[in-house]
């Protein structure tokens, strides 16, 4: 039997800067610019929906 509740497509990601390899939690939907916190190297740009990553994903948190 299917769930009548809808499940969230949105989610968090562990990522991994790909510049300098600094660990950081961001939102899979984001709405605007992520930089890394230590580089300022663009992590994640939004478009519209789902964001473009550009970093690594290490972890997955629903």
């Amino acid at each position: 039997m299917s769930s009548i509740i809808p499940q969230p497509v949105s989610k968090f990601y562990k990522v991994k800067c790909p510049e300098c390899g600094h660990e950081m939690v961001i939102f899979s939907h984001a709405k605007m610019k992520v930089n890394c916190l230590r580089c300022n190297a663009l992590i994640a740009e939004p478009t519209g929906g789902k964001a473009i990553i550009h970093a690594e994903i290490l972890e997955e948190y629903a």
